[in-house]
C-alpha cells in the first residue's frame, strides 16, 4: 500500500523554501539552494516524526523528574548520491542519532538519448524491523527510487515501514511508484507534485537539475 501526503497542499513554510528552488533569480546562489534543501528536510523530518512509535521515559532534572513520550526508536536515513546529500543533511539535523544509508546511482544514457538507471554501490546500515526514510529531491520518473529499494531490500532485510520523501514529485513518477512498490508500507511525503515530465524525463515546471544547482555541472 503506497499513502501520498503532499505537504504543499497547505499552509506551510516549506512552500517558501519549494519557491526559492523553483527560481531562476535566486538558483545562482549555491548555497542557498543546498541550505534550502537541507530546511526542507528538517520540515519533512518534524513531520515524519509524527508518526513514528513512542516510548514513556522518565527523565531527572536539577530539580526533580519528569515522565516524556520520546521516539522509540531512530529511523535509517538513505539517500541517493550526489542530489540527495543536503535533504539528507536536513533531516540528520533532526534524526541525529539515526543510522544511515547511502547509494550511488545514476542515469546512463544510449546514442539515443534513452536511459536506464544504473545503482552501482551501496552503504547500509541494516533495516531489517527498522523504519526506512529515503529521501531524494526530485522524484521523476521512480525508477531510481524503485530500483534503489529493491537492491535494499531482501529476506534478511525487511523495513517494518518505508517513508519517501522528495520536494517535487512528478504525478507520472508517482504512479510508477504505487504500481512497482504496492506490497510496501510506503508513506510517499511530497514538497509539491507537478503534472508533466519532457521527453528527457525532467519535471516541469520543476526546478531543474537539483545535483547540478546544489554542487556544480558534471563534465561532460
Amino acid at each position: 500500500m503506497v499513502k501520498i501526503i503532499e505537504l504543499g497542499t497547505k499552509n506551510s513554510i516549506i512552500n517558501n523554501f519549494i519557491a526559492e528552488l523553483r527560481d531562476v533569480n535566486i538558483q545562482n546562489d549555491r548555497m542557498r539552494f543546498r541550505r534550502n534543501l537541507e530546511r526542507i528536510g528538517e520540515a519533512m523530518a518534524l513531520e515524519i516524526s509524527k508518526s513514528l512509535e513512542y516510548k514513556d521515559v522518565t527523565i531527572t532534572t536539577p530539580l526533580g523528574e519528569k515522565k516524556m513520550s520520546l521516539i522509540a526508536e531512530q529511523p535509517v536515513i538513505g539517500t541517493i548520491m550526489r542530489a540527495g546529500l543536503p535533504l539528507h543533511q536536513g533531516f540528520l539535523n533532526v534524526f541525529d542519532k539515526a543510522d544511515n544509508v547511502f547509494i550511488a546511482a545514476y542515469r546512463k544514457y544510449d546514442k539515443n538519448e534513452d536511459f536506464e538507471i544504473r545503482v552501482e554501490y551501496y552503504s547500509a546500515a541494516t533495516i531489517n524491523e527498522r523504519t526506512l526514510i529515503l529521501v531524494d529531491p526530485m522524484l521523476a520518473t521512480g525508477a531510481s527510487i524503485v530500483n534503489c529499494l529493491n537492491g535494499l531490500v531482501n529476506e534478511e532485510n525487511i523495513p517494518t515501514k518505508i517513508h519517501i520523501a522528495a520536494v517535487i514529485a512528478s504525478k507520472d513518477g508517482i504512479e510508477h511508484i504505487k504500481k512497482c512498490l504496492s506490497n510496501f508500507d510506503i508513506t510517499l511525503w511530497i514538497g509539491n507534485i507537478d503534472d508533466e515530465l519532457t521527453s528527457q524525463a525532467f519535471i516541469v515546471p520543476g526546478l531543474g537539475d537539483a545535483g547540478d544547482l546544489a554542487f556544480g555541472p558534471k563534465a561532460e
